[in-house]
């Protein structure tokens, strides 16, 4: 880890701060991820708008909360006293979810963006979530994204779902659907090329397939008329950062492609025969959770 973040930049993405338990905060596990980022410098710290158990028990899935006053106010009391503790901003991820409470006083949309207001928070906009909840309650997955402030937002997620009996889930198992691009053209409309994660956690595929996907959303990107640092991964707007020869998308870097770029990442951070379990893509860098 220690010789990855000497070359490139990182992010810390957690699944296991349970911001919305009505359980008291895991000091120890802040405590350790406090040293884990004092150690690394990672450009921001991110988890997700959910409880993970009560009681002592860890459910080890990511539950949603009512989108109510009271839940509103307790969440946003317990981030700002992580901030605190942590001494730098969160950044809070929407899920996916598969069902809603009756006692619901506001739209999830609406929930987040106050949040962020009331926490000072940011926000990490998983658009594949946007999507699958939107199927699963029947909402308009563009007004979600309309709703989200702008200037919060410094992350973007993408990943591939599956289709169950009676809903959509969020098995990052799948290549990115052709909707989940759509709406992810729209997000970029909205609030610009912020950096962007594609999410495989299982059903790998071999490196080109998961490269064109990269592909993909880097040619999205540039219809925007953004472009890409390739060195420090920020974005800019209006410049020839990348261009396209012979189906592959290039660096202006020495003439290198996407794939070769990839593959040099792998080769310095990969162990040889090391089956990786969990491989996820960072326009354009890499990032591993």
């Amino acid at each position: 880890l220690d010789r990855i973040a000497e070359r490139y930049p990182l992010v810390m993405h957690g699944v296991s701060l349970s911001i919305a338990s009505t359980a008291d905060l895991d000091m120890d596990y802040l405590a350790q991820l406090k040293e884990l980022a004092r150690r690394i410098e990672p450009r921001w710290i991110s988890d997700h708008l959910c409880w993970t158990g009560v009681h002592g028990v860890n459910l080890h899935d990511l539950l949603p909360v009512p989108y109510t006053e009271e839940a509103l106010a307790h969440v946003s009391d317990r981030i700002a006293r992580v901030q605190d503790y942590l001494g730098r901003r969160l950044v809070i991820e929407n899920v996916s979810s598969y069902i809603t409470y009756e006692c619901s006083e506001m739209s999830e949309w609406d929930f987040v963006a106050e949040l962020a207001r009331r926490a000072d928070c940011l926000l990490l906009l998983d658009v594949n979530n946007v999507f699958v909840s939107g199927m699963n309650h029947d909402f308009d997955q563009r007004a979600f994204i309309e709703s989200i402030p702008v200037d919060r937002v410094v992350h973007f997620h993408l990943a591939g779902h599956s289709e169950g009996e009676t809903c959509l889930i969020d098995t990052h198992d799948q290549p990115v659907c052709e909707e989940v691009w759509t709406l992810y053209g729209k997000a970029l409309e909205r609030f610009g090329a912020v950096s962007t994660m594609i999410e495989r956690d299982d059903n790998i595929p071999p490196l080109a397939d998961l490269v064109a996907q990269m592909g993909t959303g880097l040619l999205i990107t540039s219809r925007m008329g953004s472009t890409i640092n390739p060195t420090t991964g920020d974005y800019s707007r209006g410049a020839a950062g990348f261009w396209v020869e012979g189906g592959q998308v290039k660096w202006p870097v020495s003439g290198v492609t996407i794939a070769g770029n990839l593959r040099d990442m792998l080769r310095r951070i990969t162990p040889a025969n090391d089956a990786r379990k969990h491989l996820s893509m960072v326009v354009p860098s890499l990032l591993v959770e």
